[in-house]
């Protein structure tokens, strides 16, 4: 068994910052994290941004500049740091990791951006 769990959500102004964590636990590792994702009220879950075990990431247009992904290796976790946020980034952040064919989610954890 396995599973993701992700921490550091909040309350935060316009223009303000958070990091995100996403720890990994049992068969899952670090490397296995491949993404974060990102649902807000009424809307589909997209995908925020993501990083391949070679470093490479890829980021939404949305957040471009803005957010940085990392993977901790030591800390068997990934971090998403969010600056200069804006209302719409308000959503429930979620990580994504594979194991195999196997996909794994997080419960979630909540960012508010009040403008």
């Amino acid at each position: 068994q396995g599973q993701v769990v992700e921490s550091g959500g909040g309350l935060v102004q316009a223009g303000g910052s958070l990091r995100l964590s996403c720890a990994a636990s049992g068969i899952i590792s670090s490397t296995n994290i491949k993404a974060w994702y990102r649902q807000a009220p009424g809307k589909q879950r997209e995908l925020v941004a993501s990083l391949t075990n070679s470093g490479s990431t890829n980021y939404a247009d949305s957040v471009k500049g803005r957010f940085t992904i990392s993977r901790d290796n030591v800390k068997n976790t990934v971090s998403l740091q969010m600056n200069k946020l804006k209302p719409e980034d308000t959503a429930v952040y979620y990580c994504n990791a594979w194991w195999g064919n196997i996909e794994y989610w997080g419960r979630g954890t909540q960012v508010i951006v009040s403008s």
